[in-house]
């Protein structure tokens, strides 16, 4: 019986399995490079090879909660939106999306090393400037959604100081407006416990992290009401389920984790 993409007796999946990846190699070389459109295949098995190495460590000391990660867009341009707790954000976001390589947007000075600059950029990170508008960042991640990617932001801009959520930039809704394409919310929560940012490092036992992904908001309904209007419905959106990530944390730790603090508060 032919499959619904064509001639071939049975799926990409059941092809890979029967035969094993190499006597297919076009065939699975095509399904890595459609995670990130336009890049190389030397970036993607790096990117790769640091996601499930970061998911195994992640699982194994943070016991994640991940919610509704099926909801990212297997194809196109889609921005991702979250809040920023911790340097963990990144990885605990990205490790679970596993059909999609994710672009970063990360503070500047980040890249002052050579080595940590040179693998968070070969992790497909993009510098920013923390002074204000950066107009030639939000180039470059109009530039990478128009080229089909998935992309993630931190509108609060910092990681907060207390756990609790604070207000966007202004330049993520000149960010938000250019797009033209779907914007998704994205909560994480725990990680502002396991490694503030006061701490040098992060604790590596008794925490746990949780992550929920929001329903993509199509551009032109999003901007419906202008873009200021926008930035409250995203931050209210991903208010609301970084709360109840906080809950559920402390449903299943007995209510041990995370200690009571700001972040229990909802945004204004």
């Amino acid at each position: 019986m032919k499959s619904e993409r064509g001639s071939l007796p049975c799926s990409d999946d059941g092809l890979l399995a029967r035969a094993g990846p190499f006597r297919y190699p076009p065939l699975m070389f095509a399904r890595l490079r459609a995670r990130r459109p336009g890049t190389t295949l030397g970036n993607l098995f790096v990117y790769e090879t640091m996601r499930r190495l970061l998911s195994l460590i992640i699982r194994v000391l943070y016991r994640p909660v991940v919610q509704e990660v099926g909801r990212v867009p297997l194809t196109g341009p889609v921005l991702l939106a979250a809040n920023h707790q911790s340097f963990l954000d990144p990885p605990v976001i990205g490790f679970a999306v596993r059909e999609r390589h994710l672009d970063y947007v990360a503070r500047a000075g980040l890249f002052a090393s050579p080595v940590f600059g040179g693998l968070i950029r070969a992790l497909n990170a993009i510098p920013i400037s923390e002074e204000g508008a950066d107009a030639a960042a939000i180039r470059e991640i109009l530039r990478r959604l128009e080229a089909g990617r998935a992309v993630l932001i931190f509108p609060e801009g910092s990681r907060t100081a207390d756990g609790a959520m604070h207000e966007f930039k202004r330049g993520v809704a000149v960010l938000v407006r250019r797009s033209s394409c779907p914007v998704m919310p994205v909560a994480i929560e725990g990680v502002y416990d396991t490694w503030p940012r006061s701490a040098r490092w992060p604790r590596l036992f008794g925490c746990r992290v949780a992550v929920h992904y929001g329903e993509p908001i199509p551009h032109d309904e999003l901007l419906q009401d202008g873009p200021d209007a926008a930035l409250d419905r995203l931050r209210r959106e991903i208010d609301s389920m970084r709360l109840n990530l906080r809950s559920e944390l402390r449903r299943q730790t007995g209510g041990r984790f995370p200690l009571p603090g700001p972040g229990d508060e909802s945004v204004s």
